[in-house]
């Protein structure tokens, strides 16, 4: 029976050891922290079951749910019937993003020409440019070579429009803003998530921590597949030893047959022998990263309905009640995601809750009067990789060229975005290549 060795045990790692354990493979899983989940799990803060990060799902995310099908707990999720998007402004004015059910791309007309963030005209705009973007191929080499500010600027778009409407969406996916996104990730998501079917972009979120779902339930899914897991389990480096692969750790070293690299990039390429061959040298540094900082803020009582929303006109873009899911109890305790925060992510936490606290009051009249029993931030200086023009050709296959190890993460040439999807695809990407990939010994015989 061919060994395995998958480092990493985020949703990349933790989906490629799965399929080959299914395959038969004798798979062990190494994790350099002390839970599974990667950048999707959760954390203990006294009372409270507090996330990584807040994440959120598609209906057309259908390797991630898939995954959460195997593993149980899809029961634990909710997934909107229909897209509705509640978007704030400052003093309490409220629009919606929402769908109805009529054909793609009617579904959204209503929601774009009715959309009272923006003025008349540039709904009518919008609307044009939304349909415009369903008409640009992601995978054209010529889609990668721009930013989408460019393109919607070329397509008539002015700063209102931009923040507005395409930023609003634009940013929580690309984790970068229109003006430094790559054209052709921004038109996967479009295309992708909203125009090709209507029922794409119905949002997903987890009712609990996400720690239940990809960290308590993997390990038990993974145990049950005969998957053995070190955790707390660093790999230094990676030596061919004759017919093997040698994975040396802090205390010792295990011998496999093949292996998976589910770690991020800048490690990966450190540890793949030669860097590998199908990308440039340097690929993980010119790669790059882009962050994410998330404010929690807990309030004395309820301040707002919403499970989660989105907003315009604030320094707070994505906002989520965490509330039951925290195990909170007491008032409302909600978590603010703010991606490309290139400033929030080195400035004191003191500072960043300093300018978030007024900016919910600004958007929720009940949060006005509420007192703030806590605040704290959390921040993630990787947390995706820099999709910005050029990113396309920087992304390595599953296949890195050396034979007998595969590459795994949402970094690398999934075709999405750097999500929760692109990590689980990436992870079966990598299964297959192994199941038809002789190992070290099959290359020597």
């Amino acid at each position: 029976m061919s060994r395995v060795g998958v480092v990493g045990g985020g949703l990349a790692g933790i989906t490629a050891a799965l399929d080959l354990a299914g395959a038969g493979r004798e798979v062990e899983l190494l994790e350099s922290r002390p839970w599974l989940g990667g950048l999707a799990s959760s954390f203990r803060r006294g009372e409270l079951t507090v996330d990584t990060g807040q994440h959120v799902f598609l209906r057309c995310c259908t390797a991630y749910r898939g995954l959460l099908d195997r593993l149980g707990v899809t029961g634990l999720t909710t997934l909107q019937p229909r897209l509705d998007i509640p978007v704030l402004t400052p003093g309490g004015r409220q629009a919606r993003l929402h769908r109805d059910p009529l054909p793609a791309p009617l579904h959204l007309a209503r929601a774009l020409l009715g959309y009272r963030v923006l003025r008349p005209a540039e709904r009518v705009s919008a609307a044009r440019a939304t349909l415009a973007l369903g008409e640009v191929d992601p995978t054209d080499p010529a889609a990668d070579a721009v930013t989408f500010g460019s393109w919607l600027a070329a397509h008539g778009q002015g700063s209102r429009a931009v923040a507005g409407l395409f930023d609003l969406i634009g940013v929580a996916t690309l984790n970068l803003p229109a003006a430094e996104a790559t054209l052709s990730l921004a038109a996967k998501v479009f295309r992708t998530g909203l125009l090709e079917d209507p029922a794409a972009g119905d949002l997903g979120w987890s009712r609990v921590p996400l720690g239940r779902l990809h960290s308590e339930a993997t390990a038990a899914a993974l145990a049950a597949a005969g998957v053995r897991v070190r955790r707390s389990a660093r790999v230094r480096a990676l030596d061919r030893t004759g017919e093997e692969w040698r994975l040396v750790l802090d205390t010792d070293s295990i011998t496999v047959d093949q292996v998976v690299l589910a770690v991020p990039p800048p490690a990966a390429e450190a540890l793949l022998p030669g860097g590998g061959m199908h990308a440039p040298a340097g690929w993980a540094e010119r790669l790059g990263a882009s962050p994410i900082v998330n404010v929690h803020v807990r309030y004395d009582r309820p301040v707002t309905d919403h499970a989660f929303f989105a907003a315009v006109g604030s320094p707070v873009q994505w906002a989520f009640d965490r509330t039951e899911a925290a195990g909170a109890g007491v008032g409302q305790y909600l978590a603010v995601s703010l991606s490309a925060a290139g400033r929030e992510v080195d400035e004191r936490a003191t500072d960043v809750v300093a300018e978030m606290v007024p900016a919910l009051a600004a958007l929720l009249p009940a949060a006005r009067d509420a007192e703030v029993l806590d605040s704290w931030v959390t921040r993630e200086r990787t947390a995706t990789f820099r999709q910005a023009p050029g990113s396309a050709a920087l992304r390595p296959p599953a296949d890195s060229g050396v034979p007998g190890i595969a590459l795994a993460g949402a970094w690398t040439d999934t075709g999405w975005p750097a999500t929760m999807e692109s990590a689980v695809r990436s992870g079966h990407a990598a299964a297959e290549v192994l199941l038809v990939q002789p190992s070290v010994a099959g290359v020597a015989q």
